[in-house]
């Protein structure tokens, strides 16, 4: 499943394109770069074709030059035996450099680290005290985390209800937050945890910079799960998995 069925992205967040140095776009393949496709790359294609890799409303689309440099197909081009032509090259050029982007914007949030730092395995989460699910999915990573194949990395935002600011603030403000963390999320629906009143001037920077990427990421509810696949590209989870989706997530027990 690709992640761009999943949310919207803003074009800051794709690589920049990958023509060849001397390619020029065809003047068909302009117009469509004038009505909002964005190219990212050109490669090879049957039958006296050139393909081009596009972003276009936030989603990978293959473009096909036909020979005369005339006209432009649009879509996936199957061979005989049924295999998808333009996925390969769409997961380099689009989705690739999409999912190392979005990885980055993540690495560099607050987040509240909860496991170890040497897990081979990272899964992000935007996380909000105040939700349930959260605290669902935090319960069914344990066997993950306790082992140290896993390490979830809390994205601490604020949206379910008017103190949620306050408790992400208080946790990303405490001490030890990854413990903070962890006795708020083991506590559950007992949990003791207060909004802060005043908040630090740089935990509410925290807190803006982690809402700014969900707002930009298009994400309206917590938990947003985030995790690479085998092939390193990125995949979302939206609320708690079911639990025959931890093992993709959180990879083997």
């Amino acid at each position: 499943m690709r992640l761009t069925a999943l949310l919207p992205l803003s074009l800051a967040l794709l690589a920049a394109p990958l023509l060849h140095a001397e390619e020029a776009l065809p003047k068909a393949i302009q117009q469509l770069q004038a009505k909002g496709a964005v190219i990212k790359g050109s490669f090879d294609a049957p039958d006296g074709l050139r393909g081009y890799a596009a972003e276009y409303q936030n989603n990978g689309i293959a473009l096909y030059l036909t020979p005369d440099g005339k006209h432009v197909l649009v879509g996936s081009l199957f061979d005989e035996q049924g295999q998808d032509l333009s996925a390969a090259p769409l997961d380099k050029l689009v989705y690739g450099p999409m999912s190392k982007a979005i990885w980055a914007k993540m690495e560099k949030t607050a987040w509240i680290a909860d496991g170890k730092a040497d897990a081979p395995r990272i899964v992000y989460l935007f996380s909000d005290p105040n939700c349930p699910y959260c605290n669902m999915f935090w319960q069914q990573a344990r066997p993950w985390v306790e082992s140290g194949k896993v390490q979830l990395r809390h994205i601490m935002v604020g949206i379910i209800r008017e103190d949620s600011p306050g408790k992400s603030a208080a946790l990303l403000a405490a001490k030890d937050p990854a413990k903070a963390l962890a006795q708020h999320e083991k506590a559950g629906k007992a949990s003791s945890l207060k909004a802060l009143e005043k908040v630090p001037e740089a935990v509410q920077k925290q807190l803006e910079g982690n809402m700014a990427l969900m707002e930009e990421m298009g994400l309206q509810a917590t938990p947003a799960i985030f995790y690479q696949d085998e092939q390193g590209n990125l995949q979302s989870q939206q609320g708690a998995p079911r639990p025959e989706m931890l093992g993709k997530i959180l990879g083997k027990r």
